[in-house]
């Protein structure tokens, strides 16, 4: 059991006051292989596996495959990669169709027991049977079939002899119940769909809240954590339990879900972006999914730190998403190895250095006070070099540190130069700046000072870039979903391309840099040969504010 002498969330304690009852707890995370794990998803895995590993006990991952219209082993094998990469590991590795048969046995028992019927009544009928929140249910026409019969057309059902919505397996609960999701809910429905577990072998499939506490009792589950909107389903998922007759019961326990500022947390709408084309994809870099996140250089201990920091709560709240971007910032500032890149570059030429003539220029990997020693790495410095476009001013405001006309500045890690002057094309843009360096004021070994350092990369062995700056999809926190698409920010994604220090060459996706004084990113997926493309992952500048 896990140490008591420490601050425990509100499941913690409902697991602690079970350990008499169920001394070895076994937690399972069901997501349904329709799409890409999201945010919102992640904090489920995180509460499922967290809980277990807490309290020394096993989580299962079991795939919710009750509805096979949406479903494709595509996203069962994008889930079991995503929670490999936030550094999970699951005890059985179940699928919700592999209890289809016993499912199906248990139908025909609560059928025998009369506690469940066959409805002729389309889906917009049981709607209206149903009542309201302050008006009682009208019992189906169909409620009081005979046992014989309503297992008749069970079987015919399971034997594809009606279309898709004639019938309904319906539990009898009670139409009257205070509780809508008690009266008398469906428990399998008939749909005729080939399965990416089972083939043609079902036309007919279970309904969630039947087939979920099935499962749950099968494995042995003792704590089903599930987002807050299933608590009004709890009744319904004991009433399973209770009528299928296990001995087993595990229990249902509630939390709120993850909610961000700025941030679309709905499968429907992310697969409406996608599908439309105005993101490239499930893993652009902007979407909220995780392997979007890891495309664009989130570290999973990072996401780990955000989802413990936002915390397990009984009610809904909205998380600011500069939180998550603190976490992953502290986190890469730590240990994404230091580099220079140049987004948007301006030639710089050193006129009293050596034709020729190239030194080595010594650059920590990491800060001296950094978690992790990674030594220093060299980058050749010569007459020309290319710096930041916005580095250079020809009339500069006052307190502007940066280059300018008579100006000095220190080349990061290298020398002192002045400027001396400049050169233009037909629209007046700078195209090089010509500088003379201070021989004597070599980083190190100087102690001559200015007040402003600028970073750089050697033109002659500099590497080609393309930079993609992101920003959030969605610039209001009241998104607008009926014009999900229009609400889309056109500047989320900007394009640059420049350059990057020759060490970098070789970068692969998922290892971060930080770029000094531009930001955190690493190399995308699209990288190729002589061609990088680097992601920015979060920006240097934190606006969030940790609570004191």
């Amino acid at each position: 059991m896990e140490d008591t002498n420490v601050s425990r969330s509100f499941i913690e304690e409902y697991i602690a006051e079970d350990f008499e009852k169920y001394p070895v707890v076994k937690t399972r995370f069901p997501p349904e292989p329709n799409g890409y794990l999201h945010i919102g998803h992640v904090k489920a895995m995180w509460v499922d596996f967290s809980m277990a590993e807490k309290f020394g006990g096993t989580c299962n991952l079991r795939f919710d495959d009750t509805n096979p219209v949406k479903e494709d082993v595509e996203f069962v094998e994008a889930i079991k990669k995503d929670i490999k990469w936030m550094g999970f590991n699951w005890d059985k590795l179940c699928f919700g169709s592999d209890y289809f048969d016993t499912c199906y046995e248990l139908a025909i028992k609560l059928i025998k027991k009369g506690v469940a019927y066959v409805c002729d009544l389309d889906k917009d009928q049981i709607r209206e049977y149903r009542g309201t929140l302050t008006e009682p249910g009208v019992d189906s026409p169909y409620r009081n079939r005979s046992v014989e019969e309503n297992l008749d057309l069970f079987i015919r059902m399971k034997n594809g002899e009606f279309p898709d919505g004639a019938r309904t397996l319906r539990a009898k609960i009670d139409m009257a119940s205070p509780n809508i999701n008690m009266r008398d809910p469906a428990l399998y429905r008939i749909l005729h769909r080939a399965h990416h577990q089972t083939g043609d072998k079902w036309c007919i499939y279970p309904m969630y809240d039947f087939a979920h506490p099935i499962q749950d009792a099968i494995e042995g589950v003792t704590h089903s954590l599930c987002s807050l909107e299933y608590e009004a389903h709890r009744p319904l998922y004991n009433w399973v339990v209770e009528q299928c007759e296990f001995e087993h019961k595990p229990r249902q326990i509630e939390f709120a879900r993850l909610n961000i500022t700025n941030t679309v947390l709905s499968k429907r709408y992310l697969r409406m972006m996608v599908e439309s084309g105005a993101v490239a994809g499930w893993d652009d870099p902007r979407m909220p999914t995780l392997c979007a996140m890891r495309r664009r250089g989130y570290p999973a201990d990072a996401i780990k730190d955000f989802l413990s920091r936002a915390g397990v709560a009984k009610a809904d709240s909205i998380v600011d998403a500069a939180m998550l971007e603190h976490c992953v910032r502290e986190n890469l500032n730590m240990n994404a190895m230091r580099a220079m890149a140049v987004t948007d570059p301006v030639r710089l030429v050193i006129d009293n250095w050596e034709e020729g003539r190239i030194e080595e220029i010594e650059i920590e990997n990491l800060p001296v006070d950094g978690a992790v020693d990674r030594g220093t790495h060299t980058v050749p410095f010569g007459r020309e070099v290319y710096i930041e476009r916005d580095d250079f001013m020809i009339d500069p405001p006052k307190k502007f540190f940066r280059l300018k006309p008579e100006g000095e500045v220190r080349l990061k890690g290298a020398y002192i130069v002045k400027c001396t002057g400049w050169e233009t094309d037909e629209n007046g843009n700078v195209t090089v700046v010509h500088a003379e360096y201070d021989p004597e004021s070599r980083s190190g070994e100087c102690a001559r000072k200015v007040k402003g350092t600028i970073h750089w990369v050697p033109v002659e062995s500099a590497v080609p870039a393309e930079f993609r700056i992101y920003e959030p999809l969605f610039n209001d926190s009241d998104i607008d979903t009926e014009h999900l698409l229009e609400s889309i920010d056109p500047q989320s994604i900007v394009i640059k391309h420049g350059f990057a220090e020759p060490c970098l060459a070789g970068a692969e996706p998922g290892v971060p840099y930080q770029f000094m004084r531009v930001g955190y990113f690493t190399a995308d997926y699209d990288s190729a040969p002589g061609r990088l493309v680097f992601n920015r992952t979060v920006g240097l500048k934190d606006s969030y504010k940790p609570r004191q």
